[in-house]
């Protein structure tokens, strides 16, 4: 596996991507992209081409698992890691996206000092399944 140095981040609260370069830019010394919003991220994740993407589960208009539906869909990205960023922790929830894929899941609200670590580990750690095709 290559080492993880770019991070796609996709968030729709402004804050929360404040909070999270500083996390991950200044204490984690990751490059990062941030966007406001799926279609943003799918926009854009060609010319980034991050290692992982790092998605807010709940977001208007596209949540974060249908993007990384159609990020999959994008031609090289069908196996990308990502890791879920949800406020939303019921044991449902969180078994349902590792079931479709996700490497992690991490709980908002999440600490800024350790966000990087975090992220680092669920690097090393891996994959949990084979991802199923469709959220």
């Amino acid at each position: 596996m290559s080492n993880l140095t770019r991070i796609l981040h996709v968030d729709d609260d402004e804050d929360i991507r404040t909070i999270a370069n500083l996390a991950l830019e200044m204490v984690g010394n990751f490059e990062l992209m941030q966007c406001a919003s799926g279609s943003e991220a799918i926009a854009q994740i060609a010319e980034f081409a991050p290692d992982l993407v790092l998605l807010d589960y709940m977001m208007p208009v596209m949540n974060g698992g249908e993007t990384l539906n159609e990020i999959r869909k994008i031609p090289g990205y069908a196996d990308v890691p990502s890791v879920f960023m949800t406020a939303r922790l019921q044991e449902e929830l969180v078994q349902e996206l590792l079931d479709k894929g996700a490497w992690g899941v991490i709980r908002k609200p999440f600490d800024p000092m350790t966000l990087a670590d975090d992220i680092r580990a669920i690097w090393a750690k891996g994959p949990t399944k084979v991802p199923e095709p469709q959220f």
